[in-house]
């Protein structure tokens, strides 16, 4: 089987703090051997109501602001930034990608030209966005089937179907919790999608966001071809997604074990491989041979 990309999601985990963030994009080429490092873009004035920008965020204890408004702003890197991020990617080998949330952002983004740009479960119903990318952005568009009801993914499918861009569009398999129990993750989930659509996409993908690795190397032998999981530096820091994200040794693990069960899911290309002959020449010579 064909080794499945991972994400490292760092999102907001870099607490508004470009050292940091250059610090996760080194840690995720160097030690975790990721495939892609993702951010996100927000316009906040655009995606939150005046009153929604300026309420006190609802758990003080993670807010970097005064108002959940503030709070989002001090976490926003500028397009001149994104610049800087996505050229520290490329120096280190890695894909930059960035989550868009609205069509501002995602105009922003279009303007850099990342290979893929993700979609979150929040956003996917946003037509004019989608619309916007499918008409000005020529890379993947990857897009997260959280909270979405079946009749919500198939809107978006027919979507991309209609404007001729199908097999540039990746889905995603995902619960959007933090963390996600379990029993919540619902792994067939991506049986599912490549039932309905893996003939009308590019790629089925699974977006994880509950606690460990082993669920991810479930999801890649039933088929996802892209595993996206949130990334941090420190589990303890300040802010809502670090708890039910990575840490490098985890993510390493992660990317390591993927690789790994990879090269072991196929057949053996012949009776006796190579690596068995020496074993059946000591052990089995003398056995008595059927009649």
């Amino acid at each position: 089987m064909k080794a499945p990309k991972i994400i490292a999601e760092i999102g907001c985990n870099h607490k508004g703090d470009m050292e940091i963030a250059h610090e996760m994009i080194v840690t995720a080429a160097i030690f975790c051997k990721v495939d892609v490092v993702k951010f996100q873009k927000r316009t906040n004035r655009e995606l939150l109501t005046e009153e929604e920008y300026n309420t006190p965020h609802p758990n003080p204890i993670n807010a970097y602001g005064k108002t959940y408004g503030e709070h989002r702003e001090f976490l926003e890197f500028d397009l001149d930034q994104h610049r800087q991020l996505k050229q520290w990617c490329e120096e280190y080998g890695l894909v930059y990608s960035t989550s868009v949330w609205d069509v501002t952002s995602a105009k922003e983004i279009t303007s850099l030209n990342p290979e893929l740009i993700k979609i979150p479960s929040a956003c996917n119903q946003n037509k004019a966005m989608l619309t916007y990318l499918c008409e000005n952005y020529s890379g993947e568009v990857h897009v997260s089937f959280g909270m979405t009801r079946h009749e919500e993914e198939k809107q978006v499918v027919e979507l991309f179907e209609s404007m001729g861009r199908s097999k540039d569009l990746v889905i995603y398999s995902c619960t959007s919790g933090y963390p996600v129990p379990f029993e919540d993750v619902c792994l067939y989930e991506i049986s599912r999608l490549k039932e309905h659509y893996g003939h009308r996409v590019k790629a089925v993908g699974f977006s994880g966001h509950h606690l460990g690795i082993a669920v991810d190397v479930a999801a890649m032998t039933l088929g996802a071809e892209w595993i996206e999981r949130h990334y941090t530096l420190d589990r303890t820091w300040k802010g809502t997604d670090h708890s039910a994200s990575l840490e490098p040794d985890g993510l390493r693990r992660l990317t390591r074990d993927c690789r790994a069960v990879s090269k072991a899911l196929n057949y053996k290309n012949q009776d006796i491989l190579g690596i068995e002959e020496v074993q059946r020449n000591k052990l089995k010579k003398n056995q008595i041979k059927w009649q």
